[in-house]
C-alpha cells in the first residue's frame, strides 16, 4: 500500500516544540506532533469503497492485514506525519478555552492520483496533549455511528466529511453512556475520517482569544492558499481576499445548513469548534434524524433541558457561531463593515437555499412568493400536530395524482389521506388534524394544477430530493446491537441501502419503515449522549 504525502499543515504552520500525548496548554502553535498508542487486536469491520478510491487504495490493499494496522494505529505508512491540531471553541454558547482534537489524530494529507488532497484521520487513537482527563478513545457504538452517517450523508447529497475505514481494536473502554455512575466497558473501534481539510471555527477562535494575531493572520492566509485556491485567482489583494474568504465560508454554512433541513438531519452538537471552514458536516456525536417532524427536537441528552441545538434551531445557531468567527478574524481582517455585510448575506443565502430546496421537495417548478411560504408553513404545522413521519410523508407526495377516480382521490379533487396511512405515528393526533390537512392537499393539488407539470416529471424531481430511505437511529441502533454480538450482517445491509437512498431498492422495505413503537424512547434509538 502506497500513498503520496504533501503534509502542507504541519510544514507550513508552527508547531509545538514539544511532543508526546502529555496533557498541556500549547501556546503559540498550530498543531502538536503525537502518534497514535498501539491497539491490541486491529481487526477490519467496514470500509467504504468509494472513499479508498478517492484516497487511491485498492481493494486488496484495505483487505490486507496491514490496511487493518496502519488504519487502527499501529503502523505508519511512509510520509505520514501525524498530529493532533490545537484550536477552542464555544460549546453551548460559552467560551470553553482550549480543546484541540483529544481523540483525534491526523494521520497525513495523501495526494491521490487526480491531484486532488484527502486528510485521512483516525477517530479514537489514544490520547493527545488535547485529551484533558479522557483516554482519547471511542467505542464501538459511536464508531459505527459516524462511520455510517459520514457515508450516508454524501449519498443524501450533503456536504460531509467521509469516512474510509472502521477498525476494531480488540480492546475495551470504560464509559458512563449516561452519565450516572454506571460506568461499564465497551468495544473499542478507530474510525478513519477523509476530507480536504479539518480546519474547523475554533482553529482560528484559540489564536483571537490568546492575542496571537501574528499566527491568526497566518492560518487565515494557510487555509486560504491550501483549501481555498480559486480565491486567489480572483482577488489579488491580500485584506480583500481574507474577505471573500469569510465571505465563502458564510455561504457555504448557509448551503449545509439548508441540506440539513431538507433532509431532516440534526447535529445535535453544533459548538463552534465542531463547525468546518469548508462548509461540511464534521464530528458526528449525538445526530438525530427526525422521525415525526418535530422542530423543538434535539438528540442530545446534554441539551435536553435548553434545547439550543434543536432541528428548527439550526441556522440560527449557524449564524450565532459565525459571528463567533468574524469576532474571533477581525483583528486579522479590520474590516467590520465587511464581516456584518458577509454575516447578513449567510441569512439571505440560507433563505435562499432553504427555498429552492423546500420547493424542489414540494415538487414546484417556482415558487410563488407569500402563497408558496403560507403552504409550506401550514404543511409544516400539521406535520408537527399531527405527529406525521416528514421523510415518508414527502418520499409518498410524490404518488400523489391530480385527476380520476383511479389516482386515489376524494371528492372535489382532494386527494385521499389514506395514501399517506405509513406515516402516521398516532392515529389520536392523527385524527386531530384530519380534515386540515385533507384540506391542505386539496389546496396543494390546486396548486400544482396551475403550473401544469406531468406526474411523471414531479415524481422524478421530488425523488431526487426527498429520500426513500435514512440512517434513522433505530436503524443505526439495531446494527449497532449485532455488532457488538459478532455480527456485522446488518450494518453492511445497512450501508448498501443508504448508498441509494433516492433509489426504491426491492427487498429494503424494513429500511424505509417509520420508527417502531419500541424504539420511540430507548436509548440509542431517540436521544444519545455525549459520551463516545
Amino acid at each position: 500500500m502506497k500513498l503520496e504525502f504533501d503534509n502542507r499543515f504541519v510544514r507550513e504552520l508552527p508547531g509545538d516544540p514539544e511532543r508526546g500525548p502529555q496533557v498541556r496548554q500549547v501556546y503559540g502553535a498550530c498543531y502538536s506532533r503525537v502518534e497514535p498508542t498501539p491497539v491490541r487486536a486491529p481487526r477490519l469491520l467496514a470500509w467504504s469503497s468509494e472513499v479508498a478510491g478517492l484516497v487511491g487504495i485498492d481493494e486488496a490493499d484495505v483487505r490486507s492485514q496491514d490496511f487493518a494496522e496502519v488504519f487502527g494505529g499501529n503502523a505508519l505508512l511512509p510520509g505520514m506525519e501525524p498530529y493532533a491540531a490545537c484550536y477552542g471553541g464555544h460549546q453551548f454558547g460559552n467560551w470553553a478555552g482550549q480543546l484541540g482534537d483529544g481523540r483525534a489524530i491526523t494521520l497525513g494529507e495523501t495526494i491521490n492520483p487526480q491531484g486532488q488532497r484527502w486528510e485521512l484521520q483516525l477517530k479514537g487513537a489514544g490520547p493527545t496533549p488535547y485529551s484533558r482527563r479522557a483516554d482519547g478513545r471511542a467505542v464501538l457504538r459511536s464508531s459505527i455511528r459516524e462511520f455510517l452517517c459520514s457515508e450516508a450523508m454524501h449519498h443524501l447529497g450533503v456536504p460531509t466529511t467521509r469516512a474510509l475505514s472502521l477498525v476494531a481494536t480488540g480492546e475495551q473502554v470504560v464509559r458512563d453512556m449516561f452519565y450516572d455512575g454506571r460506568a461499564r466497558p465497551e468495544p473499542g473501534a478507530v474510525v478513519c475520517r477523509v476530507a480536504p481539510s479539518f480546519i474547523r471555527f475554533g482553529n482560528f477562535e484559540i489564536f483571537a482569544s490568546r492575542g496571537e494575531e501574528k499566527l491568526l493572520g497566518q492560518l487565515i492566509d494557510f487555509t486560504i492558499a491550501r483549501d481555498f485556491p480559486e480565491l486567489a485567482a480572483i482577488e489579488a489583494d491580500p485584506a480583500r481576499r481574507r474577505v471573500r474568504w469569510f465571505e465563502t465560508v458564510c455561504q457555504r454554512t448557509a448551503v449545509l445548513i439548508a441540506h440539513w433541513m431538507r433532509v431532516g438531519f440534526v447535529h445535535g452538537v453544533m459548538n463552534t469548534d465542531n463547525m468546518s471552514i469548508l462548509g461540511l458536516t464534521i464530528d458526528y456525536g449525538p445526530y438525530g434524524w427526525i422521525d415525526d417532524f418535530d422542530p423543538d427536537w434535539t438528540p442530545n441528552t446534554t441539551d435536553a433541558g435548553g434545547r439550543r441545538y434543536r432541528f428548527g434551531h439550526q441556522a440560527r445557531i449557524a449564524h450565532w457561531n459565525l459571528w463567533q468567527l468574524a469576532n474571533a478574524v477581525y483583528p486579522a481582517v479590520g474590516e467590520a463593515e465587511a464581516l456584518e455585510q458577509a454575516l447578513a448575506g449567510y441569512a439571505t443565502e440560507y433563505e435562499t437555499e432553504y427555498r429552492r430546496m423546500m420547493q424542489a421537495k414540494l415538487g414546484f417548478v417556482q415558487w410563488q412568493g407569500a402563497d408558496d411560504e403560507a403552504l409550506l408553513e401550514r404543511l409544516l404545522d400539521l406535520l408537527q400536530a399531527g405527529e406525521v413521519d416528514m421523510t415518508l410523508f414527502f418520499r409518498q407526495l410524490a404518488e400523489l395524482e391530480l385527476e380520476g377516480e383511479a389516482s386515489g382521490t376524494a371528492g372535489a379533487g382532494a386527494p385521499a389521506l389514506g395514501m399517506f396511512d405509513a406515516a402516521f405515528y398516532d392515529p389520536e393526533r392523527t385524527a386531530a388534524v384530519a380534515e386540515e390537512l385533507q384540506d391542505w392537499l386539496r389546496v396543494y393539488a390546486a396548486r400544482l394544477r396551475q403550473e401544469g407539470r406531468s406526474q411523471v416529471l414531479r415524481r422524478a424531481g421530488m425523488n431526487a430530493v426527498n429520500p426513500r430511505y435514512v440512517p434513522r437511529n433505530y436503524l443505526a441502533q439495531q446494527a449497532i446491537d449485532a455488532a457488538e454480538q459478532g455480527d456485522l450482517s446488518e450494518l453492511h445491509a445497512l450501508m448498501a441501502v443508504l448508498r441509494k437512498p433516492y433509489e426504491d431498492q426491492q427487498g429494503c422495505e424494513r429500511f424505509a419503515a417509520r420508527r417502531p413503537d419500541w424504539a420511540r424512547n430507548r436509548a440509542g434509538c431517540s436521544m444519545l449522549s455525549c459520551s463516545s
